[in-house]
């Protein structure tokens, strides 16, 4: 029997696929997040009053920029933090960190993958992160073929750790990666040499644009393993540089109708250097986001 509130129910369900965008269907996750790098000044000096911000713009989640075993959170401890992000209304799913290689002042950095890593997880954990990624190598951390399939050893073994506090270990790239050493990609070694389940990828849009791939491809290739995506746009000219989302040439709306291929489960905007106030910037492309994206 319809009742007076089923039928409400059905109709307003009905009413509102009318307004569903075409491609939303693509990706149903309601969250749209901010690579907090972005913001990097402001949430030195204020991560608190930044965050509110963060959220009265309209963002929802944030994805973190600084961990290290001294630095913690921006200052702050696991709690500390989660208790912020909540306040906030935001929440973090995914956070960077390093791989380690490198020293600061002759002495191994902490909470990387190579160094008190137990910790970096357990912190990690305590803030409701389910991603932690691998966030960039620094010139000595990359070498040859052969040190790359190091890395993804090192990766798998990380992702290990994660797996087993239920949190997904991933890598994101910038795009020294596409650079062919004797034929070979690295970033193909990667996708090759590491476990699947243990190690998958955050693609950064903007630098495998730059470096000259399809992201539809990699996702055509690689179906599922791009969990996290960084969506920064680059601008149409001769330095292709980085500009708000919409503002360049990236084709985001053909990139988001393969969400599902990719496995997508969320993304970050992100841009490096903006052209005046980040806020300015992060507002356009938020703007954007919401009226063509999803």
């Amino acid at each position: 029997m319809t009742t007076r509130r089923s039928f409400i129910k059905t109709t307003s369900l009905a009413s509102a696929a009318l307004f569903i965008k075409p491609g939303s269907m693509h990706f149903k996750n309601s969250y749209i997040g901010l690579q907090l790098y972005t913001v990097r000044d402001a949430m030195g000096k204020d991560p608190a009053g930044t965050l509110a911000k963060v959220a009265s713009i309209g963002y929802n989640s944030v994805e973190g920029a600084t961990y290290t075993g001294t630095e913690n959170f921006y200052g702050m401890v696991a709690k500390s933090f989660a208790a912020l992000l909540k306040q906030n209304g935001l929440i973090m799913p995914s956070s960077h960190y390093r791989l380690g290689e490198d020293k600061e002042n002759g002495k191994d950095v902490m909470g990387t993958i190579l160094h008190d890593w137990d910790k970096a997880v357990d912190d990690a954990k305590a803030v409701g992160v389910k991603y932690m990624v691998c966030a960039w190598l620094s010139p000595a951390e990359r070498g040859n073929i052969d040190h790359y399939k190091l890395l993804a050893e090192r990766l798998n073994k990380g992702g290990e750790t994660c797996k087993k506090a239920g949190i997904q270990l991933c890598y994101h790239n910038h795009d020294f990666e596409f650079t062919e050493d004797n034929g070979q990609l690295p970033y193909d070694i990667l996708l090759k040499n590491t476990d699947k389940d243990l190690v998958k990828f955050e693609l950064d849009l903007y630098w495998v644009t730059r470096a000259g791939h399809n992201p539809t491809a990699l996702f055509n290739a690689n179906p599922g393993r791009f969990p996290l995506w960084h969506v920064k746009d680059m601008d149409n000219t001769p330095k292709k540089a980085f500009t708000e989302v919409g503002n360049g040439v990236i084709d985001f709306k053909t990139i988001f109708k393969s969400a599902d291929k990719a496995g997508l489960k969320y993304f970050f905007v992100e841009q490096d250097i903006t052209p005046g106030d980040p806020f300015i910037s992060i507002t356009k492309s938020i703007d954007y986001i919401k009226k063509n994206l999803i």
